[in-house]
């Protein structure tokens, strides 16, 4: 059998209900969510899917199981497949060898061991020695203090100091000068370890925040200066236990306080969500670096039914909200709410309730503006209302953001609003909306049917296999990511590889071409997973467009990847030339 610790490894890293929501659209009811068996006909629905137990059971047919049985009751798979099916989506690589004696032993299986290394042990050992460390370093608890954060607090977030130097974490972790091809400290993002260059720490002189998954297990860390120096915050790299587009800090705490608050508050920051926290609005949570994505908002509606973003209320903070906004059309559902907070100019959520109390912070969240409203209050600012041009660049500027909209009462209230706006009735803005979808399809937003959150390595993984003839532009100098390359980008360029030579002997590719190459090789289960997608190319979907983002998602990643290599060298230690490379990084 597949060996037992690598199996509870692997169910420790997913939720039962991302897993199910692929193949079902789960509805939440009380602690538990629900949909029709997929294994037996009925209307009424009768299977329910526990997140606290991570089990599902349907009360009519009386399948149960966990995640992996799931997969292979409804997906057809062995035991082995599921597991290789779902290790490759949860970011976990198997050895080449490994993954040859899988394909070998589908007929039999009791002998088909996986090796498992308990990545969630390295976490834990690293955030011990950052609590340790706070206790010793009265600059770090100065700091603390000075930010008002008391010491329960601090201990209620696991929240530590890695101190300054650069191989502190060498006198915890036995392997930390592993010379293995895979330095197990650099696979969860403790250490920088570069080929034939020195492994140094990745936090030196940062108060430290564990970041938890779903079932209370450390996947990363955010590190926060003590001054004023850059970068403020330095986050974990994406490695196989943790996936920014997926993850939210303090969700697996805030989620019981949203149940009864009827509500989740989406801030920016760790300090902000602490500080929420320690004044008693325990229902915060924080993006770690990055944009809030579709999935993050699948997750936080599945918690309450009403999200509220709060942001600064300068210009920064209203681009920040318009790109939460645009994520959220898609995924609103009739009966849950979006709404969004902007602080006073100055202020942000730690500063305002230092200052002003829970009370005061409360009175501002029940005066937090509905997204439709913002929508329209956006869409309309900057035009000229009083004209018959600056409306009719009302309905062309509304026009693909509606079509993004799955709520029929929500989409209803917001087209009766525009309409008013635009001082026309809805039948005429339907009558317009519809001729300019039809003139501008070309040019539409895509609409997909699964997550805008998917990696940009894998949105170009499926325009290659849709259309090879993209393999031609891609930048190879852009694939090369040193060692930070995850599984998916090795990938893209085994799959780019393959394409080239493929063309070059001048064969017609299909997809199921490369699947069968690829079924000989360890990126077997990924490339299948990726194929067996929801996601389903549509006759308006932009292909051009997707392409295109995806290389610039890349260069930015690249980009980032470079900065933080460069911020973690000593100033006077850079070269002249690497010096102007980073500035030339930081303001591109």
């Amino acid at each position: 059998m597949v060996a037992q610790s690598f199996i509870q490894d692997l169910l420790d890293r997913v939720d039962i209900v991302d897993v199910i929501t692929r193949h079902l659209p789960l509805k939440k009811k009380g602690a538990n969510f629900t949909a029709c068996c997929p294994f037996h006909d009925e209307k009424t629905p009768s299977f329910s899917v526990s997140q606290s137990k991570q089990f599902y059971h349907c009360f009519g047919c009386g399948k149960h199981g966990n995640a992996i049985d799931f997969l292979r009751e409804y997906s057809g798979l062995s035991f082995v497949e599921a597991v290789e099916a779902m290790a490759a989506d949860a970011g976990l690589s198997l050895p080449p060898q490994e993954a040859g004696k899988i394909a070998e032993l589908y007929g039999n299986q009791s002998d088909a061991v996986l090796p498992s290394v308990n990545w969630h042990a390295y976490m834990e050992t690293a955030a011990k020695y950052y609590r340790a460390q706070l206790k010793q370093s009265p600059k770090a608890i100065a700091y603390l203090q000075k930010r008002g954060i008391v010491g329960r607090t601090a201990k209620q977030f696991g929240i530590g100091y890695a101190p300054d130097g650069w191989q502190n974490l060498a006198t915890v972790f036995a392997d930390y000068h592993s010379d293995s091809l895979r330095h197990p400290l650099a696979e969860v993002g403790l250490v920088i370890a570069q080929d034939g260059k020195k492994i140094y720490d990745r936090f030196r002189d940062r108060i430290m925040f564990p970041i938890l998954n779903h079932k209370r297990k450390i996947v990363g860390f955010g590190g926060r200066v003590l001054d004023n120096s850059e970068p403020k915050y330095l986050n974990s790299p994406e490695t196989s236990l943790f996936i920014k587009s997926r993850e939210l800090y303090n969700l697996s705490s805030a989620n019981l306080a949203a149940r009864k608050a009827g509500r989740i508050l989406v801030v920016e920051g760790y300090l902000d969500v602490v500080m929420l926290t320690q004044y008693g609005i325990e229902y915060a949570v924080a993006t770690l670096g990055t944009a809030t994505t579709s999935l993050h908002i699948q997750k936080l509606l599945r918690y309450t039914d009403e999200v509220v973003f709060c942001f600064d209320g300068d210009k920064a903070g209203f681009k920040a909200a318009w790109r939460a906004l645009e994520t959220s059309l898609s995924q609103i559902r009739d009966g849950k709410n979006i709404k969004f907070l902007f602080l006073p100019d100055g202020e942000d959520p730690d500063s305002y309730i230092r200052q002003y109390g829970r009370s005061e912070f409360e009175n501002l969240l029940e005066q937090a503006t509905p997204l439709s409203l913002f929508l329209c209050n956006e869409l309309s600012r900057q035009i000229n209302m009083g004209t018959d041009e600056g409306r009719a660049q009302l309905i062309q500027r509304a026009g693909p953001l509606l079509s993004q909209i799955n709520a029929p009462v929500f989409a209803f209230m917001v087209k009766q609003r525009l309409a008013e706006l635009a001082r026309i009735d809805q039948s005429q803005l339907a009558g317009f909306l519809k001729s300019d979808q039809k003139k501008n399809i070309s040019s539409r937003p895509s609409r997909v049917t699964r997550p805008l959150s998917v990696t940009p390595c894998r949105r170009l993984i499926q325009i290659l296999l849709h259309n090879s003839v993209y393999v031609k532009r891609l930048d190879r100098e852009l694939l090369d990511m040193g060692g930070s390359k995850s599984e998916e980008m090795r990938l893209l360029i085994a799959l780019a590889d393959f394409l080239n030579k493929w063309s070059t002997a001048k064969n017609t590719f299909t997809k199921e071409a490369a699947i069968l190459h690829f079924d000989q090789t360890p990126y077997r289960a990924l490339l299948r997973s990726i194929v067996q997608d929801t996601f389903i190319m549509e006759a308006d979907w932009d292909i051009e467009a997707e392409f295109l983002g995806g290389l610039a998602k890349l260069r930015e990643i690249q980009r980032k990847l470079r900065m933080t290599e460069l911020h973690a060298k000593p100033l006077n230690l850079l070269t002249p030339q690497e010096k102007q490379e980073l500035q030339r990084l930081a303001v591109s």
